[in-house]
Formats: C-alpha cells, sequence, structure tokens
C-alpha cells in the first residue's frame, strides 16, 4: 500500500485504516508534474495527512501554469472553485480583485507571516491589507546548469561574461556536443531573456521590465539584448521546438546537451536523477548577473467556500505551507529555497545554499527584481506580449536585435 507515494508497513497501514480519517479533502490544481516536482509535491501531501487533511489531486500539466490558469478560469465560472490553487505573481493580484480568493489574515497574523516573509513576497501574497496566499517558495530564474563533464572537457572555466559564455558554447559545439538543451515554448525563452537582459545591467532590467520605460524597451540596450538571444539559438538542436522544459534538462543530465538556461526548479530534476553539485553538474548564476536575482514564487491561493470543513481545510494547508520544517524538506526536493527567511540551511546542497545566500544579498542590495518571465514584473498582459516577441526574435522573425526591440516597446504599449 502507497500513502502520497510512501511505501507504508502492514502496520501502519492498519493503524491508518481503523483510527484516522480525514476530516476535510482539499482539492488543488496545480501544474506541478515532472518528476522532480512530483517529489517536492509528496512532502506537502505528506503534511498534510499528517495533519488529518486529505488530497484530491487536480493537475494540468504546463510548466509554465499557462493551461492552468485556463483550467482555473473554466472551473470558476461553472461554480465549482478548487479548494487551493498553485499560482504566480499578477495572477494573484487578479484573482484577488475579483474577490474571489479566501481572506488568510486571520492565521497569518496569529503565526506572524509578516515577520518571516520578504516584502517582495509580500506584494504579492497580500491584497488590499489582508492575506490572500500562502507562499511555498522562492525561485530563481537567472540560473545556468552545466554538466560538469561537458565543461570539463572544454578546457574552461564556469562563465562569468557574455564573452566567456559564448567561448564556452563555441568550444562544446565544436566537440559535437548540443551546447545548448532549450525546450521552444514561449515561456522558456522569455526565462531565457530574463537572464540576457539581466545580464545587461539591473538599471536595464527594472527599467524596461518593471517601470515598462518604453526608451528601455526599444532602445540600444535592448537590441543588444536581443542580438546575444538570437545568438542563443545558433547553440540549440533542430528538435527544439516544443520541448518541455524536464526533457531538455535531461539532455544536460544525460549529456547529450552541455547546459540549461531554466530556474531552479530543474535542480530538482538533476537530483531526482542521481545527480550531485559540484561532482556532475554545476550550477552558476547567468553570466553578467551575479549579485542580482530574478524571482517567482509559488503560492497556494485558496478560493472562497461556503461550506466550513472547507474553509477549516484551507486553514490546516495554509499552516503546513507556513511550517518551517515543511519549508525546509520540500525546497530541499523542489530545489527552490524557503519562502520564510528564518529556515536554516543546514538540508541545504551547495546550489541550495548559494540560492538563499544570492537572495539575501540580493534583497539587501536593491537587486532583488520579479521575474518577467514568470509573471511578478508586470501583469498577465503585459506578460503576453512580451512572449509573443522574444519567441518571434528567437526563431529568427526579426532582421535583427534593434527590430525586436521596436516589436517589443511597440507591444508593451498596446498591451498596457
Amino acid at each position: 500500500m502507497r500513502l502520497f507515494g510512501r511505501t507504508m508497513t502492514a502496520a501502519a497501514a492498519l493503524v491508518m485504516t481503523t483510527s484516522i480519517s480525514f476530516a476535510e479533502d482539499v482539492e488543488v490544481l496545480h501544474w506541478w508534474t515532472s518528476g522532480g516536482e512530483a517529489a517536492a509535491l509528496n512532502v506537502l501531501k505528506d503534511n498534510l495527512a499528517g495533519a488529518g487533511t486529505g488530497w484530491v489531486d487536480m493537475p494540468v500539466a504546463g510548466g509554465g501554469g499557462e493551461a492552468a490558469m485556463t483550467a482555473l478560469r473554466a472551473r470558476v465560472t461553472a461554480g465549482d472553485a478548487p479548494t487551493a490553487v498553485q499560482m504566480l505573481g499578477f495572477d494573484i493580484l487578479d484573482w484577488a480583485g475579483e474577490g474571489a480568493l479566501a481572506d488568510l489574515t486571520a492565521t497569518a497574523t496569529a503565526e506572524g507571516w509578516d515577520k518571516v516573509v520578504p516584502a517582495a513576497l509580500q506584494g504579492f501574497s497580500t491584497s488590499d491589507g489582508k492575506w490572500v496566499a500562502a507562499p511555498v517558495n522562492v525561485h530563481s530564474t537567472n540560473w545556468v546548469w552545466i554538466n560538469k563533464a561537458a565543461l570539463d572537457a572544454t578546457g574552461l572555466a564556469a562563465p562569468t561574461t557574455w564573452d566567456e559564455l559564448v567561448a564556452v558554447l563555441d568550444k562544446m559545439k565544436e566537440a559535437g556536443i548540443t551546447p545548448l538543451g532549450h525546450g521552444g515554448q514561449p515561456w522558456q525563452e522569455a526565462t531565457v531573456f530574463d537572464g540576457v537582459v539581466l545580464g545587461m545591467g539591473g538599471d536595464l532590467y527594472k527599467k524596461a521590465f518593471i517601470d515598462l520605460d518604453p526608451a528601455a524597451l526599444g532602445g540600444p540596450e535592448m537590441a543588444e539584448a536581443f542580438n546575444r538571444l538570437i545568438k542563443l539559438l545558433t547553440y540549440v538542436d533542430d528538435n527544439f521546438s516544443g520541448r518541455d522544459w524536464n526533457l531538455a534538462s535531461a539532455m544536460v543530465i544525460n549529456g547529450e546537451a552541455g547546459m540549461q538556461m531554466m530556474g531552479d526548479w530543474a535542480k530538482g530534476e538533476f537530483l531526482k536523477a542521481g545527480k550531485v553539485p559540484g561532482t556532475d553538474f554545476v550550477c552558476i548564476r547567468f553570466p553578467g548577473t551575479q549579485g542580482s536575482v530574478t524571482f517567482n514564487s509559488d503560492q497556494f491561493a485558496m478560493f472562497n467556500q461556503a461550506d466550513p470543513a472547507a474553509q477549516e481545510a484551507q486553514v490546516a494547508m495554509a499552516k503546513a505551507i507556513m511550517d518551517p520544517a515543511f519549508q525546509s524538506a520540500f525546497n530541499v526536493v523542489k530545489g527552490s529555497v524557503p519562502a520564510r527567511t528564518d529556515v536554516p540551511n543546514d538540508a541545504f546542497d551547495d546550489c541550495g545554499k548559494k540560492g538563499m545566500a544570492d537572495l539575501a544579498e540580493a534583497s539587501t542590495a536593491g537587486t532583488l527584481f520579479g521575474s518577467m518571465a514568470h509573471g511578478h514584473a508586470a501583469p498577465a498582459a503585459v506578460k503576453n506580449a512580451t512572449y509573443d516577441v522574444i519567441t518571434a526574435a528567437f526563431n529568427g522573425e526579426y532582421a535583427d536585435g534593434a527590430a525586436a526591440a521596436a516589436a517589443l516597446a511597440e507591444a508593451v504599449a498596446a498591451a498596457q
């Protein structure tokens, strides 16, 4: 018999069947369907089971969450909202603005969430002074994951600048390995572009993607960023279009590709495959971005429920998510770092420790930026407009970076 992915002894099974009954289930809509993500999700399921709360799974595949949000809209329109929903950034605020989310303020106040959750995250966890979501983690998106054997074969060090990155990619290409494992989906290309733009400087990133400054969006620095993105197209394989992100991770894990530019959820795939940081793979910040972090935060928003038992289950889930022991256990598996600042790093591997230190440094320095690619820099309409231009540029649909930058400025202006 299995309970949420863990084998139980016969004695334990007997105890469960004779003495435990779940007071209420939580139906959870999410998009954590890859191997590493599912393993992390089991930590939350087990935690809730221990508190007497059952789990009804509603997975919607799609690494960026767009399909999940489409499914959610259909459920809410039909008057059948799930109990809890995995959400990112401005999607949370949009649903809160519609009055669809339950108020978690009493629980948050009693447990002192405001003292341990970074202000940048609270900007998406709260709306109109009320807590409407419980943050489960902080992901940072400006990472590069490198197969160590492939890097060693180049004879070069891990790159810290754009020119060094190109040199490593060129050496990998000469050696007959696909330099860049990539999945051709808009959110993945936008994730890469997050790193490229941040590598041009935090000022450009903030002005363009957070302030939505037309001069920054369409200017010469953005044109150069697009030229760099277009250059990266020359390092992917012919079959990249439509590939899921975790399959691109597998290419790096298996030595079929040299590196992947992806958020730290990719680390969960490496760990699930038994790979060790520093031995089998190398984790670095996107060249030129050390000291800055682009982030997203997976949060669980609770939708309004009339049933008191369902409301009680929501509170139980929110408390389970914010439990410090859970935050450590979950994020060790997921590849992200805790949403609470008071969780020790003892259980984390070297990449996890680096992630926690980088996040603290960026938060202190004012260089912690919401990720455009993952809905934490601007509302969904603007994000989707950038997706269209970025993907078109990556696929060679503009004459050069200047044409792409001009298109970006025009698209963002139209989306506002």
